[in-house]
């Protein structure tokens, strides 16, 4: 589907990286630390960074630097360190755009049903990691995922990222995961933004990242293709989803009691 380098039988993936391209320094900094770090442990790695954040609660919120000055920076982490980049598209239009940088166009969560743009990421031949909607059931994402290969693409991964539970709070229901799996696609987990809390007075989301590596060990354990984690050198000044964050210098332990669970469950 995309070259991953150090794929030992039966690892879990990772896409991680900043929730959106702040600059190139800051996303180049992350992507070696990051790769130095999945490189040790011999997990395959995705470079991920939104080059733009079009999903805001507020008009003043910071939504990117430029697209053409992300996108670029997303294709340099990839020509620099030879790893797949992954990036959101919002629109049909914005498909063909993205694909010409990255190696995986994204659908956001509240975008999943939007036919116009899985079929026009389909039709760009990229690998489509549709993220499931807080709203479907594990279930419903099968018609999503049929939408990208009926349009002729088989390249197709699915990223459980919590559903709605009340106003602001959301809750993985680890049955979706072997569930989503029968479809015969891999199926990531998106640790970092399925403890979101939406919905918020102030207008910014807020999250629990004390419990990124609870989510993260049970998706692990119950047999995950991959893990999703947005992670930042200083989760309190990022510009976007900085309260769901893990901060870097926490990933390498994070990702080392990981990589045990995984060779105990393949035991």
């Amino acid at each position: 589907m995309i070259k991953l380098k150090n794929n030992p039988a039966g690892n879990f993936f990772l896409l991680a990286g900043p929730c959106v391209i702040e600059g190139e320094e800051m996303a180049m900094r992350i992507a070696e630390r990051i790769i130095a770090i999945t490189e040790r442990l011999q997990i395959p790695y995705v470079f991920k960074g939104s080059y733009r954040k079009a999903n805001r609660s507020r008009l003043d919120s910071f939504t990117g630097i430029g697209d053409e000055q992300a996108l670029n920076i997303l294709k340099k982490v990839h020509d620099t360190f030879g790893v797949p980049t992954v990036t959101d598209i919002h629109t049909a239009e914005e498909a063909e755009m993205a694909a010409a940088y990255v190696d995986v166009l994204q659908i956001p969560a509240f975008l999943c049903r939007q036919t116009d743009l899985l079929v026009a990421a389909a039709k760009t031949g990229k690998v489509v990691n549709i993220k499931k909607g807080q709203f479907l059931s594990p279930h419903a994402m099968r018609f999503a995922a049929d939408k990208v290969v009926e349009a002729g693409n088989p390249n197709v991964m699915i990223t459980e990222r919590g559903t709605t539970f009340g106003y602001q709070d959301l809750i993985v229901d680890y049955r979706g995961i072997p569930e989503m799996q029968t479809f015969g696609f891999p199926v990531i987990l998106d640790v970092t933004h399925s403890l979101q809390q939406p919905n918020q007075t102030s207008g910014v989301t807020g999250g629990m990242p004390q419990l990124i590596e609870t989510v993260a060990k049970a998706g692990i354990a119950v047999g995950v293709d991959g893990l999703f984690i947005e992670t930042h050198e200083n989760p309190a000044a990022a510009k976007s989803d900085g309260a769901n964050m893990l901060q870097l210098d926490l990933l390498e332990e994070l990702l080392t009691k990981l990589v045990r669970i995984r060779e105990a469950v393949k035991q």
